[in-house]
């Protein structure tokens, strides 16, 4: 009795093919993994107030990888300049930022005296004597 190939399903053919063709079990296998993966446990690391990601930064990565005996700077490697590089970047982009906010805080109290000052103006139009009143005083 020969074993149903016919319906176009990868998978099903195959594991069809296993059931009649012993032989293929082992290819079979080599498609599902069955090792589990372990990640790390964020709660325990936010608990203890350690970094999400603890290869961003540390002795491992902010320490150059060697250093001279008689005392010379070693180069920096390509991931420090870029971690170095981001860093810049990211100060430039937080003293514009603050840069934007003291103008925003600074004109909004501008308008805030200008509003005011118009309407002690208004009102210091609005409450003139009139008519006989005006020649009284």
């Amino acid at each position: 009795m020969g074993c149903l190939t016919n319906n176009g399903l990868l998978n099903l053919n195959m594991m069809l093919q296993t059931v009649c063709y012993p032989r293929r079990i082992v290819a079979f296998t080599r498609l599902f993994s069955v090792s589990s993966s372990r990640d790390l446990n964020q709660k325990w690391r936010e608990e203890r107030g350690l970094p999400m990601n603890p290869n961003a930064f540390g002795i491992l990565t902010d320490k150059p990888d060697y250093s001279y005996m008689d005392g010379r700077p070693t180069p920096m490697g390509g991931r420090q300049r870029g971690r170095l590089l981001k860093q810049k970047e990211i100060a430039a982009k937080i003293i514009a930022l603050t840069n934007e906010m003291d103008f925003a805080v600074g004109r909004h109290k501008q308008m805030q005296v200008e509003a005011e000052n118009t309407k002690k103006a208004i009102l210091a139009n609005k409450l003139k004597p009139k008519g006989k009143l005006l020649y009284k005083t």
